[in-house]
C-alpha cells in the first residue's frame, strides 16, 4: 500500500522490493517497477534503473526481514538498504513494525530490540526519519473520498477472499506464503 499511495501521489519513478512473486507481479501491475532482491543486491539495482539514488525511500517490512536467501531473518537489511539507496538530504519512512524486545531474533542486540544501522552514514547523508504505526483515522476518510471518486482501487491488493470457517487454514497459507496468499479478506458473515 505504501507503493500505491506514491503512485496516488504522483511519484515518478516507484520501486518495490520483495521476493514473492505474487507481490511483485502486483507492483507491476499498479505501475511500480519491481525488484527482486533474491537476483542481486536491490540497492545496486535500484541505482542503476533510477539513474542514481532515491529521494525518499519505505521500509514497510520491519525487524523481521529476511536476507537474499528468503530464509534467515536479519532486522538490519531494510534499514541499510534504505540509507544506502537514499540520497542526501532525502527521507525514510519506517512503519514497518520494530519491538523493543524480540526473544526470537537472530542475534543478542536484536533480541534486546538494539538493532544494528549504519548510523555514521545515516547522519552523513542528512536523511530525515518517520518512524511509528501509521494514524489510520487521520487518513481513512481522505482515502474513502479517493475510492468514491475512483481516484483510488487498493481492492487489487486482495487475492483471496474466504468465510471465517476457512480463516484458519488461510492464515497458515498466508504466514508461509503459499498459493499466492497476499491479502485476505475474511467475511464473517458468508460470501457477498
Amino acid at each position: 500500500m505504501s507503493a500505491y499511495s506514491a503512485v496516488i501521489r504522483g511519484a515518478s519513478n516507484i520501486y518495490v522490493v520483495d521476493r514473492v512473486p505474487e507481490r511483485l507481479a502486483a507492483a507491476k501491475k499498479m505501475g511500480a517497477t519491481p525488484i527482486d532482491f533474491t537476483a542481486s543486491d536491490p540497492v545496486e539495482q535500484i541505482i542503476e534503473l533510477n539513474g542514481g539514488m532515491v529521494d525518499r525511500a519505505v521500509d514497510a517490512v520491519g525487524y523481521q526481514a529476511v536476507d537474499s536467501s528468503g530464509s534467515t531473518e536479519k532486522p538490519n537489511v531494510v534499514l541499510d538498504a534504505l540509507i544506502r539507496v537514499t540520497r542526501p538530504t532525502g527521507g525514510l519512512g519506517i512503519p514497518g513494525l520494530y519491538v523493543p524486545a524480540d526473544p526470537g531474533a537472530p542475534d543478542a542486540n536484536s533480541r534486546e530490540g538494539n538493532i544494528l544501522i549504519p548510523f555514521g552514514k545515516l547522519f552523513e547523508k542528512g536523511l530525515t526519519l518517520g518512524t511509528g504505526q501509521c494514524n489510520v483515522k487521520a487518513y481513512n476518510r481522505y482515502l474513502r473520498d479517493l475510492i468514491i471518486a475512483g481516484r483510488a482501487k487498493p481492492s487489487f491488493v486482495v487475492s483471496h477472499e474466504i468465510g471465517i470457517e476457512d480463516a484458519p487454514a488461510a492464515y497458515e497459507k498466508f504466514d508461509k506464503r503459499v498459493e499466492g496468499y497476499t491479502k485476505v479478506l475474511i467475511h464473517p458473515n458468508g460470501p457477498l
